[in-house]
């Protein structure tokens, strides 16, 4: 064998190349990865392994709420507008109603008839339920049927209504019903809390929860060319079509309005019927099954509509002109006379009919009143008694 080929066999000759001068990029990516391995033994190993351990524990990691947690550490909490909208909507839902009727209307020869969907709530464990009149057709639905909570359906009768209040209670067979809470609605607060549960577009959505405030206090709007509504409650929880007799709910889940109407030109004005007005009905419905109005037992106009038809002055900013007095009335036993103006009833001032009657609603035949009257420009008071005629 010869001696060289053996050699190169085994043995290699070894040339080490010059060293390479490093680059900027080098000592910036070394310079990196040091940086996160040492935030990493900062901040997460030597808290965990090493301080308090074998290291002492810096002043920053000292007053410890717990032992796994930092000073710094962040807690998200639910803010209370959702916490107390969530416990009003446990609290009232099960006392939200749907409301279905017929109603059948007369096109010169012809019946129609049109069904309709709305809300109610339940005002009392035997079923007496609170909703608005246009809700029953204003006393002309031909059928209605109330569908509660747990899915049953049951027919349902109008004990009352009032077009002019747009309220109305029906009577629906039960026992051990989920009755709402009623609230004061003379003690509302504008932008306080307010809930409206309904069924929106009907019932596809029932029993939907909307919140928001209280925008405003004792508005008034114009439903028809006839009728005004008067000293409602707005607010911008959302109002739609079916939403109509359910409740408006206060921060404690009571009743504080019956949802009524809402301004399709604008966002977020609805407005309900403050619950204070339909108190003592509800009372006398569930004791009595009726309501019985009591009246003063005349005919008239209100003032700026008196001066308007008639061309007069009377010198008199608000009120009812008294123009008709029937004979045998409590008005009559009073001594009223025509072109009375009534100014108020016990301190209450009567600016309208619509408003009239709302303050007549909280009377009973057999009740007292004191009648604030202007007669030939003179201020003066009259005793009533509300009879039967």
């Amino acid at each position: 064998m010869d001696n060289n080929n053996y050699d190169s066999y085994y043995y290699h000759t070894y040339t080490r190349p010059p060293k390479k001068k490093r680059g900027f990029f080098s000592y910036v990516l070394v310079a990196l990865i040091s940086a996160i391995i040492g935030g990493i033994i900062s901040a997460y190993i030597a808290p965990t392994y090493l301080y308090g351990k074998i290291l002492p524990t810096p002043e920053i990691f000292q007053n410890l709420a717990g032992d796994n947690q930092r000073i710094n550490q962040v807690y998200i909490t639910p803010n209370d507008e959702m916490t107390s909208v969530t416990a009003v909507a446990k609290k009232a839902i099960g006392s939200v109603v749907g409301i279905t009727t017929v109603v059948v209307t007369r096109d010169w020869i012809w019946e129609r008839a049109e069904e309709g969907v709305g809300s109610g709530v339940i005002v009392d464990k035997n079923g007496y339920i609170l909703t608005n009149s246009h809700v029953i057709g204003d006393g002309r639905a031909r059928s209605i049927n109330v569908l509660f909570e747990n899915g049953d359906t049951v027919e349902g009768q109008v004990l009352w209504y009032d077009a002019v209040l747009d309220l109305a209670i029906v009577k629906a067979e039960g026992r051990n019903l989920q009755a709402a809470e009623f609230g004061d609605s003379d003690n509302l607060v504008v932008g306080e809390l307010a809930v409206a549960i309904g069924n929106p577009l009907g019932l596809d959505f029932q029993r939907s929860v909307t919140s928001g405030v209280i925008s405003g206090l004792h508005r008034s709007i114009r439903v028809d060319d006839y009728n005004v509504i008067e000293d409602l409650i707005q607010t911008d929880a959302s109002i739609n079509p079916g939403n109509s007799g359910g409740p408006l709910l206060n921060s404690a889940g009571e009743v504080i309005g019956i949802n009524t109407a809402k301004i399709k030109t604008g966002e977020g004005l609805g407005f309900a019927i403050p619950i204070n007005l339909v108190k003592p009905i509800v009372e006398e419905v569930i004791e009595t099954g009726e309501f019985t109005n009591v009246y003063i037992g005349f005919n008239g106009r209100q003032v700026g509509v008196y001066e308007r038809q008639v061309g007069v002055d009377l010198d008199v900013d608000y009120g009812v002109v008294v123009l008709e007095v029937i004979p045998g009335s409590s008005a009559a036993e009073a001594g009223l006379k025509p072109l009375d103006v009534i100014v108020a009833i016990d301190n209450k001032p009567v600016e309208t009919m619509a408003g009239l009657r709302k303050i007549l609603y909280k009377y009973r035949l057999g009740d007292r009143a004191s009648l604030r009257i202007i007669r030939n420009g003179q201020e003066m008071d009259v005793d009533i008694i509300f009879k039967d005629f």
